[in-house]
């Protein structure tokens, strides 16, 4: 055994990365390069924003779904192997999702997609705890590395998709955004086979026998809450934000740029706020990243509805909302998993982080479908923004009710 895991004990950091190879599938490419998807499949297949923003929908279900069934899977299965095996999964049906141009089957695939992202993300989670564990001194920034990585996955987004778009559009196929699909699958393919060997390394968690927790849900209800509300504040950022500054009268180029640059800001936010994530052991770090994140959301929202001009002034607010936005809002995922590993013994990290991916999960189901209905009517893209952006606020006062639990048991 001692072989076997050399590898994470003397290369923490380039195991953290192979991990973030996982999150970057599971949410980078598998949930957020949909919204650079949105506007042309909305277009295509003439839907409403309310539509637009089920098929999100249906990944959160899928992803809740994935969440609540985490723990009895990885008492079957070793949780590395989980984690690898759930990565082949998700490529396969985001693969799929260009095989067809019906909504009900994009819907299922959708749904499929993200019971694979769930299973990957909860256990990516579970093994950089375990990491961080070995490396003590390091814990912060391993777990920001971890939970940047889907800024990897955005940013392959916004540096592929269009380059794709453009050849599928040269060559005439019926439908362009079904071949970058196949692109992002390609992809989740490669970075799979890249992760295997170092994950591999890592010590797994032994799996705990089905039953209570030993820590409450009771005695975390705050942070809980609050991660709620952030559930349902970002996704409707991440998910129409595009479609917004479109219809602002950005450049494809300038939509694309912004994207890249929210993707790269993602994985800088491992250093900015690891101090953070290591000092604070109650709710305080969740509560900082929300209302930030609330603020960026403000940002573009405010501009469409005071009808700014897209002006130099604009382009910089808007590049601001987006760098900030992509600085914070993985880094509040990253605070639950440091809540768990700060205020829960190892034997209920699983059990913990269950928690937090369900409850994050069903404000994602929340999130689109209302932002996207909200959307529809007269307030547009730009109210939904303000909706996003007031749970973000709401998230944020909530958690600041969480105090540290007495004792890790």
């Amino acid at each position: 055994m001692k072989s076997v895991t050399v590898f994470s004990n003397k290369h923490p950091f380039l195991t953290a990365i192979s991990l973030a190879l996982g999150s970057a599938i599971a949410l980078g490419l598998a949930r957020f390069s949909y919204g650079l998807l949105l506007p042309v499949m909305r277009e295509d297949l003439h839907w409403s924003y309310m539509v637009a923003g089920t098929m999100n929908t249906a990944n959160a279900i899928g992803y809740l779904i994935g969440a609540l069934l985490s723990p009895a899977m990885m008492r079957k299965i070793s949780v590395n192997r989980f984690f690898i095996i759930s990565c082949l999964i998700t490529a396969v049906f985001l693969f799929l999702s260009g095989c067809t141009d019906q909504t009900a089957a994009l819907f299922t695939y959708r749904v499929i997609a993200g019971i694979a992202s769930a299973w990957a993300f909860v256990a990516g989670g579970v093994l950089v705890a375990q990491l961080g564990s070995i490396h003590t001194g390091r814990s912060g920034l391993l777990l920001g590395i971890y939970y940047g990585g889907p800024g990897l996955g955005i940013t392959l987004s916004s540096l592929t998709l269009p380059l794709v778009g453009q050849w599928a559009s040269d060559i005439h196929w019926e439908h362009a955004w079904q071949l970058s699909w196949y692109a992002i699958a390609l992809i989740c393919l490669v970075l799979t086979f890249v992760l295997i060997k170092p994950i591999q390394s890592i010590p797994a968690v032994p799996p705990k026998k089905a039953g209570h927790s030993g820590t409450p849900i009771k005695s975390y209800i705050p942070i809980l809450a609050g991660y709620f509300m952030f559930g349902v504040g970002y996704i409707g950022y991440m998910t129409f934000v595009v479609a917004l500054l479109k219809q602002l009268g950005l450049a494809s180029t300038t939509l694309n740029i912004f994207y890249a640059l929210l993707g790269m800001a993602v994985m800088a936010s491992s250093r900015l706020w690891a101090k953070l994530l290591d000092h604070f052991k109650g709710g305080q770090s969740l509560a900082i990243l929300n209302t930030l994140l609330g603020i960026a959301s403000f940002i573009p929202a405010f501009l469409a509805i005071y009808g700014a001009e897209m002006d130099g002034a604009a382009i910089v607010a808007i590049f601001f909302s987006g760098l900030l936005f992509g600085g914070v809002f993985l880094s509040a995922v990253a605070s639950t998993t440091a809540f768990v590993k700060h205020n829960m013994p190892q034997s209920d990290w699983v059990g913990g982080i269950t928690a937090f991916t369900s409850i994050f999960a069903a404000g994602q189901i929340v999130g689109p479908t209302i932002v996207g209905w909200i959307s529809d009517g007269q307030g547009g893209l730009a109210q939904g923004l303000v909706l996003s952006g007031a749970a973000l606020f709401m998230g944020g006062l909530i958690a600041t009710r969480q105090k540290p639990l007495k004792h890790k048991q």
